[in-house]
């Protein structure tokens, strides 16, 4: 009888090979389990808690094949996490706003912002918001290797009542200085809940541009030195793939791992096409966003 949750950790030097060493570790060690999500008829879960570390988030080969989505997704995922969708976020005070809950950026660059009844009374009653964002990069600069680098999602008054709370939970940065004096901005990454299959690729492609284009570049600007990104080390509580989801996988991925080689199931995101691609995307991005702007 199974009474322990594998904990199951891989260490790879690139996001791909993590990526594929993640997900075959969970395939080959999981457990079977149930989700508050399934269908009657859905087969359970394959689960586990997972450790990952990528050496060097921001080399080739960086991006897999093999996940439900398309280059545009990527970028579009990235824009998201910079802010580009803060707005889409409901009222809380809006019985009948039915957008989102949470965006991660608000989470982390506004955090307490939302304006929900304290004890009954108006909503600006025990109202505060933080910057996140700004505090660790300052934080940063001034003492890279402090230890209080630090950023959550989690709001317990929203979030222990919410259908669907935060997975991120919360990022915690540390900066090492080599012999030439380039700065490396290490990351942890914890997640409470990853779909492994559904969505832990784009997270984790997502929160390295993140940790490039927002952390890494505002120490840079702040003190003028060097920053590069060192290790993305990323822990999920719960690593899974959904029943529903298995038989995908197996037609993408791991019945493909004998008969395909590796450099068949990557993309170098500095390859030429990949990168006309990613950036030539942002337009039609924008122009999504705005439409759905205008029709909501």
């Amino acid at each position: 009888m199974q009474r322990n949750i594998p904990v199951l950790t891989v260490s790879e030097r690139t996001l791909a090979q993590a990526y594929e060493k993640a997900l075959v570790q969970l395939y080959n060690h999981g457990v079977r389990f149930k989700t508050q999500y399934d269908k009657p008829d859905d087969p359970l879960s394959i689960d586990s808690t997972m450790n990952i570390t990528i050496l060097e988030p921001f080399s080739d080969p960086m991006i897999h094949k093999a996940f439900p989505g398309g280059i545009d997704d990527l970028k579009e995922y990235s824009m998201e996490l910079m802010g580009a969708k803060d707005h889409w976020v409901k009222n809380m005070n809006d019985p009948n706003d039915t957008k989102w809950e949470y965006t991660y950026h608000g989470r982390l660059a506004a955090y307490g912002a939302w304006r929900e009844l304290v004890g009954g009374k108006s909503q600006q009653a025990g109202f505060f918001t933080i910057n996140q964002i700004d505090v660790v990069i300052e934080k940063l600069s001034k003492q890279p290797f402090t230890r209080q680098a630090q950023m959550i999602t989690w709001m317990p008054n929203l979030d222990i009542s919410c259908y669907d709370p935060p997975c991120l939970q919360s990022l915690w940065y540390r900066v090492l200085e080599d012999e030439e004096g380039v700065w490396w901005l290490n990351c942890n990454v914890r997640f409470r809940s990853n779909d492994a299959w559904g969505a832990n690729f784009m997270n984790m492609f997502g929160f390295n541009q993140f940790n490039r284009e927002i952390i890494a570049a505002g120490i840079a600007s702040k003190t003028g030195k060097k920053v590069e990104l060192g290790r993305m080390n990323w822990h999920a509580d719960s690593f899974h793939i959904y029943g529903k989801d298995i038989e995908s996988a197996r037609r993408m991925l791991f019945d493909r791992l004998d008969t395909m080689k590796f450099e068949e199931r990557v993309y170098n995101f500095q390859d030429e096409f990949i990168q006309e691609m990613y950036n030539g995307a942002e337009a039609g991005i924008k122009e999504k966003i705005k439409s759905y702007d205008e029709n909501h």
